[in-house]
């Protein structure tokens, strides 16, 4: 037992050594924005400290937004110009609609033209709050529903989110291909999701081996839909200004679709592999005489359950998030040939497909391993 617990925290030690080298070579030219004395753009927040003049009216063309001016008098609380007050002009339109009164905090834009000269905008409401708040409710309710478990899935979000942000995105940036980093930091990120949630044990491998099955399945159909769908990075909306970045650095941005399509699967992917996991091993501790046929079969009956209402969901967050475009492309009345042929069309049904057969082909690849690891315990005590 002790030389177990010493292997354990070896293994804990050469991880996080491991992902601590990763991290400082990722990011040891990370792009930084720099502001001078005399030039540079800066965010930061300020205080309305009155509304001097309002010239505002209320549009009804426009589901009665408001359009014209007000006349702010702000104090800027951070950064290099903290404490300093300004008169700031904030303009309304349809597009354009930050309706703020006395008291209220907002973004503002600072672009400093000379020593100590800088004019000042309205950028955007300051959301800070609202999105520390958010956090905050989220936490809350994993503990208070979950608890220890819940503390447990919270910590693996963080790890996970600061995996893309210092890792993912660092590498791929630096040149390093996108699709096989991707694959990479999903698989990293789930096993240890899957490890802080359940452990070491058979239900955490097969749960972890079976997503990276899954994903793999996503990615292949991804790839293959894509080539023959003439489908890349390069027909996406941000495919300009991504050629922009590409004049000044090494990324290389054909897989960039693709990776897109595995971070998006990923969740669900999880989800239903820890659930067919799980249920497995239920299985087994009901009746540990079950062999690889009974198991395999019960996770697959459990898995047709599921993959029903994850395809579901995946499919349905696309649908969500292109919700406006959708609107957008019914107003004007297009054919089916048109639309199935549109850029846009075309990638979010890849996505959608790609993803939802990654969720699919999750549950036998599961179930498989987990009914072997399970049922090779059997044969080994016989």
């Amino acid at each position: 037992m002790k030389k177990e617990l010493i292997i354990k925290i070896v293994s804990v030690l050469v991880f996080i050594a491991l992902s601590i080298g990763v991290v400082i070579y990722a990011n040891v030219d990370r792009p930084k924005y720099t502001v001078t004395e005399n030039s540079g753009i800066e965010f930061e927040t300020a205080r309305v400290l009155s509304v001097i003049e309002d010239n505002t009216v209320v549009d009804e063309t426009v589901e009665n937004q408001k359009k014209g001016s007000t006349e702010l008098e702000i104090e800027i609380l951070t950064g290099r110009y903290k404490g300093d007050i300004c008169k700031v002009t904030n303009y309304f339109s349809a597009l354009y609609n930050v309706d703020v009164k006395k008291g209220d905090t907002l973004s503002v834009r600072i672009d400093t033209s000379a020593e100590h000269t800088y004019t000042v905008s309205v950028y955007n409401y300051n959301r800070i709050p609202l999105v520390i708040g958010l956090v905050v409710v989220f936490f809350a309710v994993l503990i208070l529903m979950g608890g220890k478990q819940g503390l447990k899935a919270f910590i693996g979000l963080i790890y996970t989110v600061l995996a893309i942000v210092y890792v993912l995105l660092p590498l791929i940036y630096k040149g390093f291909p996108a699709i096989p980093v991707t694959v990479a930091v999903v698989f990293v990120t789930s096993t240890v999701c899957f490890l802080l949630i359940g452990g070491i044990c058979k239900k955490t491998v097969s749960a972890a081996l079976g997503s990276l099955l899954g994903v793999l399945i996503a990615a292949g159909l991804g790839t293959i839909s894509a080539y023959f769908g003439g489908v890349t990075t390069f027909q996406m909306d941000e495919a300009e200004a991504l050629l922009l970045m590409k004049s000044t650095s090494v990324v290389k941005l054909s897989g960039l679709f693709i990776s897109g399509i595995l971070i998006a699967a990923m969740g669900a992917v999880m989800d239903i592999a820890m659930t067919i996991s799980s249920a497995i091993e239920e299985i087994h501790l009901a009746n540990s005489k079950v062999g690889f046929k009974e198991l395999f079969r019960s996770g697959m009956n459990i898995g047709k359950d599921a993959m029903g209402t994850m395809a579901n969901t995946l499919i349905l967050a696309y649908a969500g998030g292109a919700l406006n475009m959708m609107l957008l492309i019914y107003s004007y009345g297009v054919s089916f040939i048109q639309l199935v042929n549109t850029d846009f069309v075309a990638i979010e049904i890849i996505r959608a497909i790609a993803g939802s057969v990654g969720i699919i082909g999750t549950v036998p690849c599961v179930a498989a391993v987990g009914a072997y690891l399970y049922s090779n315990h059997n044969l080994k005590k016989k």
